[in-house]
C-alpha cells in the first residue's frame, strides 16, 4: 500500500466487476448483458449526433433525455435524474440520500456494489436476511433505520417483489428515503415508478445497460419527487457537470423511441429464460424464480465452483460467487438461442460425466 494514500483508501474494498476476458468465439454469461444489439434507429441517432459538435461539451442538464423519460413514464422533467450508468446515479444517491444518523438497510444478499458505497462515504449500514427461499420479506425492515435500498428484481437471486409489498414498505417508512434499484425490472415485473407520485420518500433508478441493450453507452436514471431529484443534482454538480456525452444522450433518446425494438427484445430474453430454466430443472439443477435476464441456480449433487470451472473449459463463463449461503450457487446470463443451446450442451456433457 502507497504511502501516499489517504487514510480513506487504505480501508476501502472496491467492488469487483464481472470479468470481461479478451477471448475469442466466448460464451459469455457473466455480466448480465443483453444478447441482442440496439435497435438500427439507435445506431443512426449516434451517426448522426457523431459531428462537428463533439468539439463543444454537451448539455450538462441532457434536457431532452430527461424529456423523453418523462414524457414516457408520464412524469414531469423535473422527476428525472440521469447519469453515467446507474452506478454513478446510485453513488451520488448514496452521498445524497443515504448518508444518515441511522444505519442503511439492504439485504444480506444483494448488489455487491452497496457496501462499497457505504465505505467510500462512512455510512453505516446493516444488512437483512433474506428468507430461506431467498426472498425479501418487507416485515424484516420494521425496525429503525436511516433508510433502505434494495434492486427488485433482486440481484444475484433474480427474485421479485411485488408491488403491494414496496407499497407496505412505503407506507411503514414515511420518513426515510426508499430506493428500489430496478436494473433488471423490465424482463418480467411492474415498476414502482407508478407509485413515486404517490410517495414522495421514493426513489426507482433503472438503467439502459440490460433491457436496452447499451451496456456500452453507460446511461441510468433516476425519478422521483422533485426535490429528491434536486439533491441529487446539487451532488452531481458538485462532481461532474458533465457525465453524459453526446451520442449517450442521443442514443438514449432513440432508445426510448423505439418502442418496438425494446419490446420484442425484452420479450425474446423472457421466452428463453423459460426455455433455459426448463432445461436446467431437466438436468436436475434447482433454479430460483426469476424476473431478471438471468437465472440463479445450483445442483445437489455437483459442486458450484467446479461446474464454472469445467464450463471455462468450453469457452463458457458464468457467476460463481464464494460467499456465505451462495457459494453452490451460480448466475448465468441469458444468452442468444445458439449460446443457450451451447450453455445446455455443455452442461449435459459435465453432469453426465
Amino acid at each position: 500500500m502507497s504511502q501516499f494514500w489517504s487514510p480513506l483508501v487504505h480501508n476501502l474494498t472496491p467492488y469487483v466487476p464481472g470479468e470481461q476476458p479478451k477471448v475469442d468465439n466466448l460464451i459469455k454469461l457473466n455480466t448480465n448483458e443483453n444478447p441482442y444489439p440496439p435497435s438500427d434507429s439507435v445506431i443512426n441517432a449516434i451517426k448522426s449526433a457523431t459531428d462537428d459538435k463533439l468539439k463543444l461539451y454537451p448539455d450538462p442538464n441532457a434536457d431532452i433525455l430527461k424529456k423523453r423519460i418523462a414524457d414516457y413514464h408520464d412524469l414531469n422533467a423535473n422527476q428525472v435524474f440521469v447519469g453515467n450508468g446507474s452506478d454513478e446515479v446510485l453513488a451520488h444517491a448514496f452521498q445524497a440520500l443515504l448518508n444518515q444518523d441511522k444505519p442503511l438497510l439492504f439485504p444480506d444478499i444483494t448488489y455487491s456494489f452497496y457496501p462499497v458505497y457505504c465505505g467510500l462515504y462512512g455510512i453505516e449500514y446493516k444488512t437483512i436476511p433474506l428468507t430461506d427461499s431467498f426472498e425479501i420479506a418487507v416485515e424484516d425492515y420494521n425496525t429503525e433505520c436511516g433508510a433502505i435500498i434494495f434492486p427488485n428484481p433482486n440481484a444475484p437471486t433474480g427474485r421479485l417483489l411485488g408491488l403491494s409489498q414496496i407499497e407496505t414498505l412505503l407506507k411503514t417508512h414515511t420518513k426515510q428515503v426508499v430506493i428500489i434499484d430496478e436494473a433488471y425490472i423490465d424482463f418480467g415485473g411492474e415498476s414502482a415508478i407508478s407509485l413515486v407520485n404517490q410517495y414522495p420518500n421514493l426513489l426507482v433508478t433503472q438503467t439502459l445497460s440490460k433491457s436496452r441493450s447499451l451496456a456500452g453507452l453507460r446511461v441510468g436514471f433516476a425519478v422521483g419527487h422533485a426535490d429528491l431529484i434536486e439533491a441529487l443534482e446539487r451532488v452531481k454538480n458538485s462532481f461532474n457537470s458533465y457525465p453524459l456525452d453526446q451520442l449517450a444522450i442521443y442514443g438514449s433518446v432513440a432508445s426510448f423511441d423505439d418502442e418496438e425494438a425494446f419490446q420484442e427484445t425484452r420479450t425474446a430474453i423472457i421466452k428463453t429464460r423459460e426455455d433455459l430454466t426448463h432445461t436446467l430443472e431437466a438436468l436436475g439443477f434447482h433454479v430460483l424464480p426469476s424476473a431478471a435476464n438471468f437465472v440463479f441456480a445450483c445442483h445437489p449433487k455437483y459442486q458450484a465452483e467446479e461446474i464454472a470451472a469445467q464450463l471455462r473449459k468450453k469457452a463458457i463463463i458464468v457467476r460463481y460467487f464464494n460467499k456465505p449461503r451462495i457459494d453452490q450457487y451460480l448466475r448465468i446470463s441469458i444468452g442468444n438461442n445458439s449460446e443457450n443451446q451451447a450453455l445446455s450442451d455443455a452442461l449435459k456433457q459435465i453432469i453426465k460425466n
